[in-house]
């Protein structure tokens, strides 16, 4: 009998479940998340889900993780310094996709060199400048990103680029010919620069918690989700993290399928830092054509179409100071909980929030904490955040104490986008611990927050509320409101055909607002969800059932759905895919573009079979070395032609080559 052990890392919890013969849950668990090191919460929670099952560390199968770390990095702007090697383009071009916001003033090049659509050279590659540029930079960057003009076409600058950064630099190198086989060089460009930004993070993570795995006994190969929901090896994981982007919602839709059995409904899993949104049709969840997007950015990365919003339970409230009542918003930054914060510094957190409230006139940093994460390369840090960074310590301090003027503002918040410092204030979380939906940690530093929170004035002069339980209860509703607004986006971006409008001003429109309310005039509004909805995440059953009577839909909440991520976790199939190009480049020739480069053919079917035959055997090897067995192939043409003179011309054909398995387990 194959027992499987599944883990995910939550922003919050890090949960654990145990699963016989892919089955039956005979445990789960959680514990904590730790940032400064997420191997502490790993263990904590496959110690208790082992202790709870009555079973032996030895006797696990298989063990596989999941993790939304990617994700919220992404989201939050977090990972390391990088610098980009952009090869054959012009430096306008980095405005595309995003690619410049998303270097967020971290060190690039643009080289002669790249590419013709054909495969043929466009230019030598600049190699002085080149070396130039990683001389100066080797120190001052944690990973390099390279992307050539046409590389998916002949990535050969690519390679010889990744062979200097090695030789000269030693640091972590992704080249975008490998992250993904289509055509657009910014966007390839960003999902090489996302992908280098998270390899120390992701490394880091996977390699603590195989040792703290191995520490607990536990000796069977331990996997990693990818964003499509399939599993991949942990070695795998490791150079191309950003595949694992959407992997913890990914594992979520296969563990929501798993255990509702559900066909046809929308999936929404809330956790700490983000609700992440698919819609399940016939079973399956689509796999997105445009590429992962996750908060701004939208990579070319294959994951399941979903949609990810900054909203969750521990999300940064916000005051709406505008109109006489004033109110809140929420997100799309994820905070420390008060009460969270109070329970690992209970003496600092209470006595600031006392002398706070003692105070006559409300502080611009009320509520507000701040620590650091420790253990984190400060590589690339200035001078001014490396001594706010060492000011800060390993102490909890209130932000007011910290903050002396307008500058240490944005050097907190480049220390935040780091990873290397988290702050903490009101949150979702702290307004269910007031009103009693949750007893976890400390609800009188919850209450207190919420008096500072309540004492900002409205546009009228008033106070915004004058008792803690009402700030969590407009909290609360917030909550609700911006949840049903993110389902309402997903479900109009599915509607085929869709209404001509933006799914998120048409989610807005006043028409669909007054329908929610069931408006009831000369005209008569009613908008509402026409399928269910599977709630999952560990506060679903606290927030969801509000959710559910708003959208006038049924609300479907597992009883493991609180470790629905860990669930899929396990249950998932080692599937991997290669695709390649055939292009006719003149009359009778036919072009295959591969790695080692260009070969032509006399016939399109040749040529065909040539990259069939390639892809296959590298796609097996990928498959093999992710531990699949049983693999099964399945090979896709996409071959585009045209009429010409009353005959077909044959103009480019896409092969993909998927092997799919499952995970080979170890004797017990």
């Amino acid at each position: 009998m194959a027992l499987l052990l599944g883990v995910d890392t939550g922003g919050t919890y890090t949960d654990a479940v145990l699963i016989r013969d892919e089955e039956h849950v005979i445990a789960s668990a959680k514990a904590l998340t730790t940032r400064h090191d997420l191997a502490v919460g790993v263990g904590g929670a496959v110690r208790a889900v082992l202790e709870q099952a009555g079973v032996n560390a030895a006797d696990v199968s298989m063990a596989s993780l999941s993790t939304t770390l990617a994700t919220n990095a992404l989201v939050e702007g977090q990972g390391g310094r990088v610098a980009l090697i952009y090869i054959g383009f012009r430096e306008k071009d980095l405005d595309g996709h995003g690619l410049k916001d998303a270097l967020k003033g971290d060190p690039f090049v643009v080289l002669n060199g790249g590419h013709h659509h054909d495969g043929s050279e466009a230019n030598p590659l600049d190699e002085s400048v080149l070396i130039a540029f990683l001389e100066r930079n080797k120190s001052e960057v944690s990973g390099f990103a390279v992307a050539s003009q046409f590389a998916t076409r002949n990535p050969a600058h690519e390679l010889r680029t990744l062979e200097l950064v090695t030789q000269i630099t030693g640091k972590p190198v992704s080249a975008s010919h490998q992250l993904s086989a289509k055509l657009n060089g910014p966007k390839r460009a960003l999902t090489a620069v996302l992908n280098a930004r998270l390899i120390g993070m992701i490394d880091r993570l996977i390699g603590r918690a195989e040792a703290v795995l191995k520490e607990i006994g536990i000796t069977a190969p331990m996997m990693v989700v990818r964003g499509d929901g399939a599993l991949i090896s942990s070695n795998q994981a490791r150079e191309r993290p950003i595949e694992t982007i959407l992997s913890g919602p990914a594992a979520s839709i296969v563990g929501a399928r798993w255990m509702t059995g559900a066909d046809h409904a929308l999936v929404s899993d809330i956790g700490g830092t983000t609700t992440d949104i698919a819609l399940l049709r016939d079973g399956r969840p689509a796999i997105d054509p445009g590429g992962a997007r996750v908060g701004p950015y939208r990579t070319m990365v294959e994951a399941v179409a979903m949609r990810t919003h900054g909203l969750g339970g521990d999300s940064e409230v916000h005051f709406i100071s505008e109109g006489l009542k004033g109110g809140v918003t929420l997100g799309p930054c994820r905070l420390l909980p008060i009460s969270l914060i109070a329970m690992d510094a209970p003496d600092i957190v209470h006595a600031a929030l006392d002398s706070q409230l003692r105070s006559a006139t409300p502080g611009e940093y009320d509520g507000r904490f701040v620590r650091s994460v420790q253990g984190q390369s400060i590589e690339g840090l200035g001078p001014r955040e490396t001594e706010l960074f060492k000011l800060i310590g390993n102490d909890v301090h209130p932000v007011g104490n910290i903050l002396k003027n307008r500058i240490d503002q944005g050097s907190l918040k480049r220390l935040v986008e780091r990873g290397l410092v988290q702050v903490a204030g009101l949150t979702p979380s702290d307004a269910s611990h007031a009103l009693d939906r949750v007893d976890v940690w400390d609800k009188d530093a919850a209450e207190k927050a919420l008096l500072l929170f309540g004492r900002r004035r409205t546009g009228s002069g008033n106070m915004l509320a004058k008792e803690p339980t009402q700030i969590a209860e407009m909290i609360v509703d917030r909550l609700t409101y911006q949840t049903g607004l993110a389902l309402l986006e997903s479900a109009f971006a599915e509607e085929d055909p869709g209404f001509g409008i933006p799914e998120d001003v048409l989610a807005r429109h006043v028409l669909t607002q007054r329908g929610l309310q069931n408006h009831r005039g000369l005209v008569r509004l009613d908008v509402g969800l026409n399928l269910p909805v599977i709630g999952l995440g560990a506060s679903a059953s606290s927030y969801y059932p509000a959710v559910g009577r708003l959208m006038g839909s049924e609300m479907i909440l597992p009883e493991h759905a609180g470790v629905a991520n860990a669930i899929g976790a396990v249950v998932g199939r080692v599937t991997m895919r290669r695709s390649g190009t055939v292009t006719s480049p003149s009359e009778g020739r036919f072009r295959v573009h591969l790695e080692t480069g260009p070969e032509d053919f006399g016939d399109a079917e040749a040529a065909m079979a040539r990259i069939e035959t390639v892809l296959s055997e590298l796609v097996v090897a990928d498959a093999n070395e992710a531990g699949a067995h049983d693999i099964q192939m399945r090979v896709e043409r996409d071959i585009r032609k045209a009429e010409a003179e009353a005959r077909e011309v044959f103009i480019e054909a896409t092969i993909t080559v998927e092997a799919a398995g499952r995970p080979r387990v170890a004797d017990g």
